[in-house]
């Protein structure tokens, strides 16, 4: 059985993605061919921060997409081993009760088309939602069209109070993804939005202690130079790429910057940190179903959405 650790709620923001985009070809022998990219994380004596990050101004702050297996080189990942924050609805013993008590609504997913679409249309963003603002490690994705592809995926595992967290990662996933062009407004009736909050972190006892599309991991290991590296997947990649434990492992390692050849007496040295996450997704459709009151013809007036939230 896993370890649960308490680690404070609310650390310095470090942003990451952790979706698959498609499904590669794993060898039996724990070896593919995808280029992978990664960077220290705090504390070790590697050097500065690889290619596609960018930093906020003025704050120091790094926002770094790790979204990986896409096309060309996947951006780097870049986590802190002590923000995997606690939620405040972690249950005893590792469990989640996926009936009821869910924090997670469709009234999140509401709230982030709304800031994306007044930010592309040029509003004034909307007011506060009325969902509660408590801190959680979250993620936003978007995804598009009938085959739903990946079109934008980023997050934090240090908690964030969620009004001010789901704003700022929406427009993050939405335009600053570094493997995909920013959203346009031509692309909002095709979209589809996810948010994911993550609980119930717990330290594994092998790497193999956690079970697919039940658990998120994220891994801690020593790489061939001798420099410590991590990476992570939500719950649902492993099994919408159909990979076992073995595969997912692989490719996170891989995902993560190692290059050797992969080795169980390796994959026994890896630290793995599993959690669950609460999530719903809505497409743009129910969007607009919930905001007619706020459209004509289709279009959004202003004031935009304000009626909604006061």
């Amino acid at each position: 059985m896993g370890k649960r650790r308490c680690v404070p709620p609310l650390e310095p923001k470090l942003a990451a993605g952790c979706c698959g985009v498609k499904k590669p070809k794993l060898s039996a022998g724990g070896t593919h061919g995808h280029g992978s990219q990664s960077t220290a994380v705090p504390g070790s004596s590697a050097g500065p921060l690889q290619n596609h990050q960018h930093v906020d101004g003025g704050s120091g702050r790094e926002n770094v997409s790790d979204l990986t297996l896409g096309p060309g080189n996947p951006p780097i990942t870049r986590m802190n081993p002590a923000s995997g924050a606690l939620s405040p609805l972690s249950r005893p013993n590792g469990t989640a009760n996926v009936t009821k008590n869910l924090v997670v609504t469709a009234e999140m997913c509401c709230y982030c088309f709304d800031v994306l679409y007044c930010h592309l249309y040029g509003f004034p963003q909307p007011r506060l939602p009325r969902f509660t603002n408590d801190p959680y490690p979250l993620f936003v994705t978007w995804k598009t069209g009938r085959d739903k592809r990946l079109r934008g995926c980023i997050g934090t595992f240090s908690a964030m109070n969620l009004h001010s967290g789901l704003r700022e990662y929406t427009l993050t996933s939405a335009l600053k993804d570094s493997r995909f062009p920013p959203l346009t407004r031509e692309e909002l009736p095709k979209l589809f939005c996810s948010v994911s909050l993550l609980t119930n972190f717990e330290d594994a006892s092998d790497y193999l202690d956690w079970e697919v599309g039940v658990h998120g991991i994220r891994i801690e290991f020593i790489n061939e130079k001798g420099v410590k590296r991590t990476a992570t997947y939500l719950p649902e990649v492993a099994k919408e790429q159909d990979w076992d434990q073995i595969q997912t492992i692989d490719s996170l390692l891989r995902k993560g910057g190692f290059k050797a050849p992969i080795t169980s007496e390796f994959r026994k040295t890896i630290k793995l940190t599993r959690y669950r996450s609460e999530k719903v997704t809505i497409s743009y459709a129910e969007y607009i179903a919930s905001r007619q009151h706020c459209f004509q013809n289709g279009t959004l007036h202003a004031p935009p959405l304000y009626n909604h939230y006061s």
